[in-house]
């Protein structure tokens, strides 16, 4: 179903008309200002706010508290959309919707159903999001859990506000760490076989490199104990590069993280070729050579210093690949590109958008979102999981103790960029102060009471003329302008690339159900014997619902129907 105007948007639409006509009239002059539409501190002083007429005091050469009077008395009520218009302060416009607008758009979100939180927003602009991408030289520790969920979540998000995903995960499959990885396989190899085991300052030490090395010991015996490196490196790295990315991917899957594409490092290089790519730098007078070095000069578009990109022996620099990918990604016919990195990667962004736009590429094309650590915790204890590799903590593990619900909305809980500490004991809580259980006990609440009006004989109810007009209660009115924000909220949590303003926004219309459930349940309950409220209240109730169920599943969280605590209070329904 088409997404429907937000009255956000109507009533900016009906203000801008208003403006127009005053200028027409001459009673404002100038370039007239966007309007902006903001929440009021307090909802006694209406549903928006708007200080364009100080905007245009100025040019107008009038007071704003005049031209705000003028332009109240051209709005009017905006075609029956504003039931009130009241000036404030030294020129501030509030705003009060009609009821009626906001149950019609509570109406819409009855008819759209789960679709009601998309929009074209996005106008089908390709975005590829590129996330994870670790590299395929161990299993995904909890920091590269938060990193996948925060690209899975970001690309969801995108995805229904409108715009054409593509999610891609890049495979680090060339240069050292995974030569590294090869000669510590061959390390624990040779030690299958009774050899000395000294290992390197650089080394992998996980059991997950000794199960690649049993592998080898039982397909080839000791053909490769006493070979020069020449000829097991390539073998060995490969096989282990094989292992790890089978784990990683099973690990994403458990986790629920998809990938459209991977893309390997070592398939783009022979595919793009990198020397013509430093052509093309050249080309355009951005390498210079020093040193016998070639060195991009990257200072030029705001790089802190200029980057080699070919070293002494004339072997490309990992930035030269990073040009080569993005580059690739612009040539693939993205306009807009979201890469999810750690935080320790954050000195990168300014080169790699330097190379960009030395290729003629738009570098605010490239948005980079920065996710930092994750501390584990037990009840405010810090604690460590998974002594197979010194302080690592496995992702498999995390999701296991905590169960994947918990650990994608604890992940994304909190602004990406803000240290997050994962308290297990409260994930793993059966209690409303669990949050991601706060959320998913709402839902089962819902449909318990769905549930419980079918049992007693009560109709689905149906969305005939009048049927929401009952819904008068403040609370319920508060649930309704909350709810019907979800498109506005998701597009603006799209843009900014920002989850955690999804969960911020499922805890506010869920916590203001609970508080809603809670008050009234002895007083107004949803079920009563006046079939107007119990109708009105079931399709708010319905409503709701749908969108939880959207959001969580934006969120990669199920929306659960039952839950044992929800089904023991729905007598109270």
């Amino acid at each position: 179903m088409a997404s429907q105007t937000s009255i956000r948007e109507r009533v900016t639409a009906h203000v801008e008309r208003a403006l127009a006509a005053l200028a027409k009239d001459g009673l404002v002059t100038g370039a007239l200002p966007a309007v902006e539409l903001v929440p009021p501190k307090s909802a006694a002083h209406g549903d928006y706010a708007t200080p364009i007429a100080l905007a245009l005091a100025k040019s107008a050469k009038k007071k704003p508290r005049d031209i705000a009077e003028a332009l109240k008395r051209a709005l009017g009520d905006a075609g029956g959309l504003l039931e009130k218009i009241e000036v404030a302060g030294p020129g501030f416009l509030n705003l009060f919707v009609a009821k009626a607008a906001w149950l019609e758009a509570l109406a819409h979100v009855l008819q759209a159903g789960e679709t009601f939180v998309r929009s074209d927003h996005g106008k089908r602009e390709r975005v590829l999001v590129e996330f994870v991408s670790a590299n395929p030289t161990g299993p995904l520790h909890i920091a590269h859990g938060r990193g996948a969920v925060t690209g899975d979540v970001i690309a969801g998000l995108l995805d229904a506000a409108g715009y054409d995903v593509s999610r891609e995960y890049y495979i680090n499959d060339l240069g050292n760490q995974t030569d590294i990885m090869a000669r510590s396989i061959h390390l624990r190899y040779a030690e299958l076989f009774g050899r000395a085991f000294a290992p390197p300052e650089d080394f992998y030490p996980g059991d997950y490199i000794i199960d690649v090395a049993r592998e080898l010991k039982t397909e080839h015996g000791d053909r490769f104990l006493d070979q020069p490196e020449a000829a097991w490196l390539t073998l060995f790295r490969d096989r282990g590069i094989d292992a790890m990315l089978r784990r990683i991917r099973a690990d994403l899957d458990a986790f629920g993280v998809r990938f459209d594409r991977w893309t390997s490092e070592k398939e783009l290089v022979a595919r793009v070729g990198l020397d013509g790519l430093v052509e093309r730098l050249e080309a355009g007078g951005h390498v210079f050579t020093e040193d016998g070095k070639k060195w991009f000069r990257s200072t030029a578009f705001g790089d802190d210093k200029d980057r080699v990109v070919v070293r002494e022996d004339s072997r490309p620099t990992y930035f030269a690949t990073d040009i080569a990918y993005h580059d690739d990604k612009m040539r693939r016919g993205f306009k807009r590109l979201v890469n999810v990195w750690g935080a320790d990667h954050g000195g990168y962004v300014a080169r790699v958008r330097a190379g960009m736009q030395a290729l003629g590429h738009d570098p605010a094309a490239l948005k980079v979102v920065l996710v930092q650590m994750v501390s584990l915790s037990r009840g405010g204890e810090s604690v460590r999981m998974g002594k197979r590799l010194g302080t690592a903590v496995w992702l498999d593990e995390v999701v296991r103790e905590a169960g994947r619900d918990a650990t994608r909305y604890f992940f994304v809980m909190r602004r990406s960029d803000a240290q997050l500490d994962f308290d297990i004991e409260l994930a793993t809580k059966k209690s409303l102060d669990n949050p991601v259980y706060y959320a998913q006990m709402g839902h089962a609440r819902m449909c318990s009471i769905a549930r419980r009006a079918a049992a007693q004989g009560i109709p689905a109810p149906t969305l005939a003329p009048g049927a929401l007009d009952a819904l008068a209660l403040p609370e319920e009115l508060q649930m309704v302008k909350t709810l019907v924000r979800a498109p506005e909220v998701v597009a603006a949590a799209a843009d900014l690339c920002e989850p955690h303003l999804i969960v911020h926004y499922v805890q506010d219309l869920i916590g203001q159900f609970h508080s809603y459930y809670t008050l009234y349940k002895n007083s107004e309950k949803v079920i009563s014997d006046d079939p107007q409220k119990t109708r009105a209240r079931l399709l708010l109730c319905q409503a709701l619902r749908l969108a939880l169920a959207a959001l969580l599943g934006i969120l990669g969280v199920e929306a659960p129907e039952q839950m044992a605590a929800a089904d023991a209070d729905a007598a109270d329904a």
